[in-house]
């Protein structure tokens, strides 16, 4: 009598992963192609923009509560050129849930003695628990771009971290941390339209630093960082996501519908409150205090 050899089921379902993973990337790239051939949509107007922003808003209070309820753990990684829109993209995803649900972590530079440390040491910590939504606005992978293209590393540590990755993402997946990470794409015009407005204006001078000067001489040395980040940390358990940001509010909306289609939660049930009886005053009148009120010129 002879057997069929079976995989066992961790196997056989990441290689399922792998199939769909492959299956993925080429109908990605042929939606990439149609898209360029179409060229770029025409600019969405604020109300439609608002409107539709207004009920991914609802959706992500709707995912939060069952993050809480489920004791899920989601990380998301934004990595991306400068300008592409990480941090306003950051923003809109948590203006309107809990920061005790979602946070947002972006570390400064290491300090001597993090540099003295496992690479990935420092990130550690952050790492969601049960119940949590973390966001990472740029994250381990700055040992894939920013760090080699700048000289902040050798091509060694490189190697070695991309070597190392999908391992350390895969302990992750198998956690149960749901990873999701998002590249985000500029085209080099529109760039450098987004650093030269903010040479002179006030509100955005803070987001010029000289690394973004020296960086954006740089393009084609992130496009190669880039590239090998993509070939050797895009996998079936934790795949890149791409997302191109031109026209900044079709890519906030297309980024945060993608992430929801991400998380398998559940709508809020509709909830019939009533707001209750307020008190009587009993008495109470507003006592005559020194009170200091600010000036109201508005």
């Amino acid at each position: 009598m002879t057997y069929d050899r079976v995989a066992p089921p961790e196997v056989s379902d990441m290689a399922k992963k792998d199939k769909q993973h492959d299956e993925q990337v080429h109908a990605s790239a042929a939606a990439g192609r149609h898209e360029a051939e179409a060229g770029p949509p025409p600019k969405m107007k604020r109300k439609e923009y608002e409107r539709e922003m207004r009920v991914l808003h609802g959706e992500l209070v709707a995912m939060q509560e069952w993050v809480k309820a489920s004791g899920a753990k989601i990380c998301i990684v934004f990595e991306g050129r400068d300008t592409a829109g990480k941090g306003g993209t950051i923003k809109r995803i948590t203006e309107r849930v809990s920061p005790r649900v979602f946070r947002v972590v972006a570390l400064p530079a290491p300090t001597e003695r993090e540099k003295s440390q496992m690479y990935i040491q420092r990130y550690l910590p952050h790492f969601p628990a049960a119940g949590e939504v973390v966001i990472f606005d740029r994250s381990w992978y700055n040992r894939a771009g920013v760090e080699p293209v700048m000289g902040f590393c050798t091509p060694e540590d490189t190697e070695r971290f991309l070597a190392l990755t999908p391992g350390v993402e895969r302990a992750m997946a198998d956690d149960g941390i749901v990873l999701l990470k998002y590249w985000l794409e500029v085209s080099p015009g529109e760039q450098t339209r987004r650093l030269q407005s903010r040479i002179n204006d006030p509100r955005k001078i803070w987001k010029l630093s000289a690394l973004d000067l020296k960086s954006y001489s740089r393009w084609y040395d992130y496009s190669r960082a880039r590239d090998a980040m993509f070939a050797a940390t895009d996998t079936a358990w934790a795949p890149w996501y791409i997302a191109h940001t031109d026209n900044k509010r079709r890519g906030r909306l297309n980024i945060i519908s993608h992430l929801l289609s991400q998380v398998p939660y559940k709508p809020l049930a509709h909830r019939d409150v009533t707001l209750p009886r307020r008190q009587r005053a009993r008495g109470y009148a507003e006592p005559d205090l020194p009170l200091r009120y600010i000036p109201a010129p508005f």
